[in-house]
């Protein structure tokens, strides 16, 4: 491999102070135009790039923000990544993107090797299987200034950026209701997520604002496509007592309309279902979604603006922020 030109051979090159070198390639007004110009042309003839790593050193800053996230492939992390990264590169900020898989292990790991490498700060979303979070207690106390959109870690003091998960389960509830429905059952999340269940407590919030009981049986833990199949003979069981069903997320209720049809029932006219999340497959599926929609790209900017607003004040005190999105509903087939 080449050896990377340095400021120090540029200057050997040209016969000028390596301080001269340096100076010209910032704009310093003390160094005339004819030998910045000189300097400048030289550099890209040589192609010179800034050793990036020096350069941060120097400063105590990367320019890099580190970002983990449960899962790349789901449509609502996938719209956050991009509302970030445009905003990230607007700033003159790198990215690097960690996905946990929902693993606490490797969530971890990849607060870890975001620290190793210098990050600047870091964005993250909690894995549903996270229960001990010293990890995130660690790097609090070391300083790593964070912030936490959609599933946070009450552990910490940390800006957050959050849907209104109650709100959104309330809203997706009330709809069900003035829809003539009366026997909902609800597909929750795993209880250690604090937006799940935000949005069980604002469905159980929409049955007693309307006298409606709240039953243990109508609150099943299924999150996923899969314990859908899994529990398909249980939710199966359930049907005969139900006239809707409010799912956590859009893959779950899109995988529970696809096995109640499989089994003869008719969407919405047997049983109303409606989602959370609104990704591009709602508007696909057969019947279209009814949901809940989430502003993932917004909340991705939003969380960049919040942490850019401590890295470019360190000495600064700042109150710890929470931005609050609200939910809506977007009214399709299904319900």
């Amino acid at each position: 491999m080449q050896n990377k030109l340095t400021i120090k051979d540029i200057a050997k090159k040209l016969g000028v102070s390596v301080s001269t070198v340096s100076r010209a390639l910032k704009d310093h007004p003390d160094i005339s135009e004819k030998t910045k110009a000189l300097i400048r042309n030289f550099a890209n003839e040589m192609n010179y790039r800034p050793n990036v790593l020096a350069l941060s050193l120097r400063k105590q800053k990367s320019n890099t923000i580190g970002l983990i996230i449960p899962e790349i492939v789901h449509h609502f992390f996938s719209s956050v990544i991009s509302g970030i990264e445009d905003l990230t590169y607007r700033e003159g900020y790198n990215l690097i993107i960690c996905q946990s898989n929902e693993n606490q292990f490797r969530e971890s790991t990849n607060l870890q090797t975001l620290i190793d490498h210098r990050v600047d700060g870091i964005i993250v979303s909690m894995s549903k299987s996270t229960t001990n979070f010293n990890h995130f207690k660690k790097a609090y106390d070391d300083g790593i200034p964070m912030v936490f959109f959609d599933r946070i870690c009450d552990a910490v003091e940390t800006d957050r950026v959050v849907m209104d998960d109650f709100e959104g389960g309330r809203l997706a509830t009330e709809y069900l209701i003035n829809k003539g429905c009366r026997n909902i059952l609800h597909l929750a999340a795993a209880p250690n997520l604090l937006i799940g269940r935000n949005r069980r407590d604002g469905y159980i919030e929409a049955l007693r604002q309307n006298n409606i009981p709240v039953r243990d049986k109508f609150i099943l833990k299924c999150d996923t496509r899969e314990e859908v199949l899994t529990m398909q003979n249980h939710i199966l069981s359930l049907v005969p007592q139900i006239d809707a069903i409010f799912a956590v997320n859009d893959s779950t209720a899109i995988a529970v309309i696809q096995m109640l049809r499989r089994n003869g029932f008719r969407i919405p006219e047997d049983i109303r279902v409606i989602g959370f999340g609104d990704g591009p497959i709602a508007t696909i599926v057969e019947p279209a979604l009814t949901t809940i929609e989430q502003k993932g790209y917004d909340m991705g900017r939003e969380a960049v603006r919040l942490l850019l607003q401590r890295l470019n004040n360190p000495n600064v005190p700042i109150d710890y922020q929470t931005r609050v999105f609200t939910p809506t509903i977007k009214v399709r087939d299904s319900a």
